[in-house]
């Protein structure tokens, strides 16, 4: 099942995909939004587990705009698990991947203050001439853990979607100068949605330890990059067990993948096209999950 928040005017409506169009998830559950906004992932597991059917489907929404897919994040994990990615970014700065690296699956915490849904306008931060997007997968955490084991991760994940983790390059590397970050050069945006996608329809992707997510970067309606969610080092399951020892997963939890090798500026270099402007528009797509578009201000 895909879902999204929407909002008609001032009412905000979590709606399901059917055939291209978009139906109130409440009316269709005979429910008020109230009650499905209160218990959202109880509703969200019963669907996931096939106790509860849509039989019947309310009327189409439209003249709609997104919100971000989930009712509120509660925090961000971002982790840097594809290795073609740290090679290609450290390859440019005269590094190699670090041993370390191969040990554990390292994240950063993002900022859940400044999310931008699919079909906003992101401002250009005023202190940075090098802004750059990275494509990125975004896994919505459902159920509340600790210590949770790398086989019982899916137990605790009721989706993905989609996610643009915006940097500004040139404060980020100063802040690497000092041993701290990334922090500012990441906190003023971050792009999540359109639609989650929840883990019952994701089963039929998954290979081995592997999802066979497709992802692709558009920059002003052309392909900038491409990759799949199946090349990554560390799996889901690795980053949640890691995340998760000796602390709290807590539904509302983002575990975003890291960059997608290919699908950020700061891989191939500046040189190529440079930095993204004001008035660039950015879409990040996938078959499955559908096209994250933002235009930058």
């Amino acid at each position: 099942m895909k879902l999204a928040i929407v909002r008609k005017g001032t009412t905000r409506v979590t709606v399901f995909s059917n055939a291209n169009e978009l139906y109130s998830l409440a009316e269709s559950l005979g429910i008020s939004q109230e009650e499905l906004d209160s218990n959202f992932y109880l509703y969200l597991e019963r669907l996931i587990s096939g106790q509860i059917h849509l039989d019947t489907i309310g009327d189409p929404v439209d003249d709609y705009t997104f919100d971000i897919p989930v009712p509120s994040v509660t925090s961000i994990r971002d982790f840097y698990a594809f290795e073609g990615h740290v090679m290609n970014a450290r390859k440019r700065r005269g590094f190699q991947v670090p041993d370390e690296w191969y040990r554990m699956p390292v994240f950063y915490y993002s900022n859940t203050s400044n999310l931008f849904a699919s079909g906003a306008s992101v401002p250009r931060p005023s202190y940075t001439k090098e802004l750059d997007f990275e494509g990125e997968f975004a896994f919505l955490v459902g159920k509340d853990g600790i210590n949770i084991k790398e086989e019982r991760a899916w137990d605790h994940v009721y989706g993905v979607t989609l996610a643009n983790d915006w940097s500004a390059r040139d404060v980020q590397l100063r802040e690497y100068s000092v041993g701290l970050g990334p922090a500012k050069a990441k906190d003023f945006a971050t792009s999540l949605g359109p639609f989650l996608v929840t883990r019952d329809e994701i089963a039929s992707r998954i290979i081995g330890e592997k999802i066979d997510l497709d992802l692709e970067v558009i920059r002003n309606q052309r392909i900038f990059g491409s990759g799949n969610f199946k090349d990554i080092y560390w799996n889901l399951g690795q980053m949640i067990q890691w995340a998760s020892t000796d602390s709290w997963l807590r539904k509302g939890d983002i575990i975003m993948s890291g960059t997608v090798p290919g699908c950020c500026i700061f891989e191939a270099g500046p040189d190529k096209e440079g930095w993204v402007s004001p008035g660039e528009r950015i879409t990040i797509r996938s078959s499955m999950i559908g096209s994250l578009d933002n235009k930058v201000s």
